[in-house]
């Protein structure tokens, strides 16, 4: 089956017990209970199958945990002293990798079940599977610090995927956290959303910020984002293991150039039709223009740069309240205050209003 996997695309594969993470329940229900997660009400709707395998599926004797290597081929790190570029996570600059996998997936299964028999389910990401605790204990890596997977051959770089089964196989040993005294991972985050290792507060994670959170950017964070328009790469590029990471191999999730490091005042100026067409087959589509644009234009503000004035300038006339009020936080701070002034309204929205408000006070 190894061979099958890699002769599909995937770089390490293993297999672990359904009940192998009895810790997992405990650990998401602390999470929930801290109301970490922010507005990713699904986590809390879909706890009870989440917590465990055999509670998604009855059926499951075996997980085999797959991982494919999308190492980037520069350092992801390098874009952020680039203020007028947008950066951009490593994970979206290529095509969406929940379909490619999910079909690659789907062929290594149709393998299994046509050789060694039993039912299987496939499982990318956006299903009640907690991935990366189930690929620790399948020996594809350890979760460290940040609480994502690190592999001693890959590094950082992983996409997982899972595939159930009701056939009773083999289990491969775990891999020990190799993370030791390090603190990389914590050290780095620009807006401290780690309580302690191994925990994360979402709320707190620019990832979950420009991707996830569906209102303007919490005023306290903003300036911390710097030029991150769309996920965060500071905790996954910064550790140690990556020295032995290579670049990855899948043609599909290499960096488009359109996306390696764009200009900020370009991707200001997309309207719906055209930032459709831009991020076509990638997963910045499912975000929408307009949060989109509202995470450009917190960049925008951070860049320091007044000749991009003008376009959050042309945007408080957009039609998305969301798109208004980051434009208010961007000229607050690209513009001298007399000049700022000069262009406050009255918003039929409140909470472009509140951001008026705040930035003149």
């Amino acid at each position: 089956m190894i061979a099958q996997a890699h002769a599909r695309g995937f770089d390490i594969a293993g297999v672990t017990r359904p009940d192998a993470v009895p810790e997992a329940k405990t650990r998401l229900e602390r999470f929930l209970a801290d109301g970490a997660h922010g507005d990713m009400t699904w986590m809390a709707t879909t706890a009870a199958r989440r917590a465990s395998p055999d509670a998604l599926w009855p059926d499951v004797r075996s997980v085999i945990m797959l991982g494919m290597n999308y190492g980037p081929d520069e350092d992801p790190l390098a874009i952020l002293a680039r203020k007028e570029r947008a950066a951009i996570s490593t994970y979206a600059k290529g095509d969406d990798y929940h379909e490619l996998i999910k079909s690659r997936l789907k062929q290594v299964a149709r393998w299994l079940t046509e050789n060694a028999g039993g039912d299987v389910k496939v499982f990318v990401d956006t299903a009640a599977v907690m991935e990366k605790p189930l690929a620790a204990k399948a020996g594809l890596g350890w979760q460290g610090k940040h609480t994502n997977l690190v592999s001693r051959q890959f590094g950082s770089w992983l996409f997982l995927g899972a595939i159930f089964t009701t056939l009773d196989l083999p289990p491969d040993g775990s891999e020990p956290d190799n993370c030791g005294s390090c603190r990389a991972c914590l050290n780095i985050c620009p807006t401290a959303a780690f309580p302690e290792p191994y925990r994360l507060d979402a709320r707190r994670c620019i990832s979950y910020l420009t991707i996830e959170h569906k209102g303007p950017i919490p005023r306290e964070f903003r300036a911390l984002m710097g030029n991150r328009i769309y996920g965060c790469d500071d905790c996954l590029a910064i550790c140690p293991w990556n020295k032995f990471a290579v670049a990855g191999r899948e043609a599909k999730l290499a960096a488009r150039e359109t996306l390696r490091a764009p200009k900020l005042a370009e991707l200001a100026r997309l309207d719906d039709v055209h930032f459709r067409t831009l991020f076509a087959k990638t997963s910045i589509k499912r975000t929408g223009r307009d949060r989109f644009v509202r995470n450009v234009l917190i960049a925008i503000g951070n860049s320091g740069d007044a000749t991009l004035a003008s376009e959050a300038e042309r945007l408080l006339e957009d039609a998305s309240p969301l798109v208004r009020g980051a434009a208010v936080w961007a000229l607050s701070r690209l513009l001298p205050r007399e000049k700022f002034t000069t262009l406050q309204k009255t918003d039929s929205d409140d909470a472009v209003n509140d951001e008026w408000a705040a930035a003149l006070a």
